[in-house]
């Protein structure tokens, strides 16, 4: 026997070794209780803790496991035997995310009542028709409904005390109470929730059936704020280099690469932005900017237009017949949404961001976007069969419609015009293309900021504005004068009995 055979095997775990689904977790129990090997992973590990509610030793429990629609998390339940107080939390264990992000969700039925949430420990929710926030405190597993009746059950918690204390503030939260306790049984509807989550390691459940705007997810860059509150920065950090930082003017000549310094918005640290203008033939100008920090390895890429704001929103129609449609340029801007009746697919204002490509490189970011986001981790029996197949048969439409073995139409829908879908009959009308414009709503106006911008007659509301700031500042200055004045008399009649 060689020496190479005869040494210990090293045993090397993966991180699937760790983060088990429940359903995997439950089988490696079965195949490991009566297995004694300290090699083998511990699905729920136990570790003796302190007691914040009488100060004895209780025992916490961990469970590394992957949440569908999701990524790895720690659950965490601790219980106490002497004073036999609970508590359960949601941990992620991955890193913060590049970005932030934030969902909009449109609850309508009971159905959606069943939606899961991850709420990490830096997320806020806020139910806009309760007119209720839930604060970034402790992670949570949970539903709409299960968010809901947490909040209601700790709000009915000290109403007995506060009966006692505050009679007028004991009638407030029960009026509250009994309002909430119908959005929490499901009998009033509809309800809107937004949950916001600088780290970006929170979730709300989508549905394929989803329509436009019932659900809807978007990034933002952090604030110097929020990147202190997640430990990211130090307070202050940055201030001296970005007060340094003035603005020049420069003259952007085409074709030419600019690039000027940025802060990275995944670890905060300096890096560079590159910026060049593209010009698009039978359309405009655009802007292409590209973020690449040495530090961390973050990169980002994103396409702005440009110009006067048009008068009215275009929306492009396209019958996608073979591979040389979806070989066609296309400019998705962010204002910009995009619909697919034949493949279910429709795509909120904001999707993606602003992204300049082809039909055909469209789907597949929209595909590797949901699949790695939403479906990576449906395999396990944490996820409804029906539910599952309605999930298959949607990206197996998708994934044939970007091989070119399904025809679709491809509707760009654009409140600020600012979107392109190539012509390659141009000069000439495209057969293929239809291309309208439309009135905005009031809605989209608003959502724009358009109405709130004075475009005429600023100059002279302008300087009413700054003759009423002066008289009122002269009215100000006269009674200070006077009272003044009224002072000084005093004092000198005082000074002279």
């Amino acid at each position: 026997m060689s020496a190479e055979s005869s040494a210990p095997k090293e045993i090397v775990h993966t991180n699937e070794d760790f983060f088990k689904k429940i359903g995997d977790a439950v089988e490696t129990v079965d195949k490991t209780k009566d297995i004694d090997d300290d090699d083998e992973p511990q699905v729920v590990d136990r570790i003796e803790s302190l007691c914040m509610n009488c100060h004895e030793d209780g025992e916490t429990k961990l469970f590394l496991t992957r949440i569908p629609f999701f990524k790895e998390v720690i659950l965490m339940s601790f219980y106490c035997p002497h004073c036999h107080f609970r508590n359960n939390e949601i941990q992620s264990a991955g890193m913060i995310q590049e970005r932030g992000v934030k969902f909009v969700f449109h609850v309508n039925n009971k159905e959606d009542m069943n939606r899961q949430i991850v709420k990490s420990d830096s997320c806020t929710c806020r139910f806009e028709e309760l007119d209720l926030e839930v604060p970034a405190q402790r992670g949570q597993l949970t539903t709409v409904e299960g968010l809901l009746r947490t909040v209601h059950d700790d709000l009915a918690l000290a109403q007995e005390s506060r009966k006692e204390v505050d009679p007028e503030g004991y009638e407030q939260v029960e009026k509250f109470l009994a309002k909430l306790i119908q959005y929490v049984n499901g009998e009033k509807f509809p309800m809107t929730i937004t949950v916001d989550d600088p780290s970006g390691n929170s979730w709300v459940e989508p549905s394929p059936e989803d329509a436009r705007g019932k659900w809807v997810r978007s990034q933002y860059l952090r604030s110097k704020d929020q990147n202190e509150f997640l430990a990211l920065a130090a307070p202050g950090e940055g201030e001296d280099d970005q007060a340094q930082q003035d603005p020049v003017d420069v003259d952007i000549v085409p074709d030419e690469v600019y690039t000027f310094p940025a802060t990275c918005p995944s670890c905060v640290q300096h890096c560079e932005t590159h910026m060049k203008t593209v010009d698009i033939p039978h359309f405009k100008d655009v802007i292409i900017m590209a973020t690449n920090c040495d530090h961390c390895g973050y990169k980002s890429n994103e396409v702005k237009t440009g110009g006067a704001v048009p008068t009215k929103g275009r929306r492009i129609t396209l019958k996608v017949q073979d591979e040389e449609d979806l070989a066609r340029d296309i400019l998705k801007s962010e204002t910009c949404a995009l619909t697919c009746p034949e493949l279910n697919l429709d795509l909120t204002p904001g999707t993606l961001g602003g992204r300049f490509t082809t039909v055909e490189g469209l789907l597949s970011q929209v595909h590797d976007e949901l699949h790695a986001r939403v479906f990576a981790e449906m395999d396990g029996d944490s996820i409804e069969p029906e539910r599952k197949q309605r999930w298959l048969k949607f990206f197996e439409g998708l994934k044939e419609a970007k091989e070119g073995k399904k025809k679709f139409t491809l509707i760009l829908e654009d409140p600020m015009a600012s979107s392109y879908l190539q012509n390659l009959y141009a000069p000439d009308p495209d057969p293929e293309m239809v291309i309208e414009d439309y009135e905005r709503t009031h809605e989209q106006e608003e959502d724009l900021g358009l109405l709130d911008m004075k475009t005429e007659g600023y100059e002279e509301q302008e300087a009413i504005d700054q003759a009423e700031r002066d008289a009122k500042a002269k009215r100000l200055a006269d009674i200070e004068m006077e009272e003044s004045k009224k002072k000084a008399e005093e004092l000198m009649e005082k000074n002279a009995q």
